[in-house]
C-alpha cells in the first residue's frame, strides 16, 4: 500500500510516518518544498520517499498524484499556528484552502481511487459555551481566528467533494495534540523549552506566558496519528470525527505540571505579546462517535506526554 503524507516534515506528519512504517506492507511518500527543514524526519530518510511539490501549484500536485498513485492520502500540510494567522490571514487562508482544493482536483482528474484523510481542527468550534461541552461533532462552528476559518473551509470542502463527486474523504477534528518534536511556538513546547533553557543556565529563572485561564483538551500526538490511520481504516466517507482526550485542563495547570518536573525555582510572568486578540475559552472534546466507529481511545497519559516533551528539549538546548 502506498500512502502519501502532505506535511511529512512537520510535527504530526513525522509521527504519522513513523506509525505507518510500523504497519505491514506500507510504502511511505511525503511532499516537501525546496525550503523544507528535514530535522523531524532525519531518522527516517532511508525509509521514506520524498517528493518535491508546492501544494499551491495545481500542476505540480497533479504530477505527484499521477506519479505516486497513492492508495491513501493524509493531508496534514497547513499553516497551523493560530497566532500567525492573525498577522498573515491571507497566507493562512490561501495555503490551507487552495492546497486541499488542488489535491481534490488532482485526484478527480487522475481518476485515482484513493482514500483521503483531512486533518481538520477543534479551532473550528471557536466560541463554545459551557453548556455545549463536551463538544460533539454537531456543535455549531464559530471560529475565532483566521486559522479557524481556514480549517472550517477545509472541513466543508472535504464534505462537499465527497457529496458532489463521491471521493472517499474522511474528516478528523483533532483537539490540541502535543509531544516530542512539537514546534517551539506552541504553548506546551514553548514552556518545556524555556524550562530546559533555565535548567542549562541559558536564561533567567523566569518563564514567559500568555493566557493561562484558557482550558484545552490535550492528546498525545502518537495517539492522534493512530487516530488518523484508523479514520481511513474504518471511518465512513463524508463523516467527521473528533479526536480528543475528553479531559480539559487550564493552561495554568499544564504549566504547573511542567514546572513540577524541574528542580529549578521558576517565576512566572505574563508577556502581553503572547495574548491573542480573541481566545477560545474552552475546548473539550467528545470522541465517543470516533470510538464507536473505530475503537480508538487515548492511551498515553498527559504526564508521560509532557515528560517526553521536556526531555526532548533537554536533549536539544545547549
Amino acid at each position: 500500500m502506498k500512502i502519501l503524507i502532505t506535511g511529512i516534515t512537520g510535527f504530526a506528519g513525522s509521527h504519522l510516518a513513523e506509525y505507518a512504517l510500523n504497519q505491514q506492507d506500507v510504502e511511505v511518500f511525503g511532499t516537501v518544498r525546496v525550503r523544507s527543514k528535514l530535522d523531524n524526519i532525519e531518522h527516517l530518510l532511508d525509509k521514506i520517499n520524498l517528493v518535491e511539490c508546492n501544494l499551491l501549484d495545481p500542476f505540480a500536485v497533479r504530477k505527484v498524484i499521477e506519479t505516486v498513485r497513492p492508495d491513501r492520502i493524509f493531508h496534514l500540510a497547513a499553516q497551523s499556528f493560530v497566532p500567525t494567522s492573525w498577522g498573515a490571514p491571507e497566507e493562512t487562508l490561501q495555503n490551507n484552502i487552495l492546497s486541499e482544493l488542488n489535491i481534490f482536483e488532482a485526484v478527480r482528474s487522475c481518476n485515482n481511487p484513493v482514500k483521503i484523510q483531512i486533518a481538520c481542527s477543534s479551532e473550528e468550534y471557536g466560541m463554545v459555551y459551557p453548556e455545549e461541552t463536551p463538544i460533539k461533532e454537531k456543535n455549531p462552528l464559530r471560529p475565532l481566528s483566521p486559522y479557524g476559518v481556514s480549517k472550517v473551509a477545509q472541513d466543508l470542502l472535504g464534505y462537499q467533494y465527497q457529496a458532489s463527486y463521491g471521493l472517499h474523504i474522511v474528516r478528523t477534528r483533532a483537539f490540541n495534540h502535543t509531544g516530542p518534536r512539537r514546534g517551539e511556538m506552541f504553548v506546551t513546547s514553548n514552556f518545556c523549552k524555556q524550562v530546559a533553557e533555565i535548567e542549562k543556565g541559558l536564561r533567567k529563572p523566569v518563564i514567559k506566558v500568555g493566557n493561562l485561564e484558557a482550558k484545552r483538551d490535550f492528546t498525545d500526538v502518537r495517539d492522534t496519528v493512530r487516530g488518523y490511520w484508523l479514520a481511513l481504516e474504518y471511518g465512513v466517507p463524508g463523516e467527521v470525527y473528533n479526536i480528543a482526550s475528553g479531559i480539559a485542563i487550564k493552561i495554568k495547570e499544564l504549566l504547573d505540571m511542567i514546572l513540577a518536573l524541574s528542580n529549578q525555582k521558576i517565576t512566572v510572568e505574563v508577556d502581553e505579546s503572547r495574548l491573542r486578540p480573541s481566545d477560545v475559552p474552552i475546548l473539550l472534546g467528545d470522541y465517543s462517535k470516533f470510538n464507536k466507529q473505530t475503537g480508538w481511545k487515548p492511551e498515553i497519559s498527559l504526564k508521560k506526554t509532557i515528560t517526553d516533551l521536556l526531555n526532548y528539549w533537554r536533549d536539544r538546548v545547549c
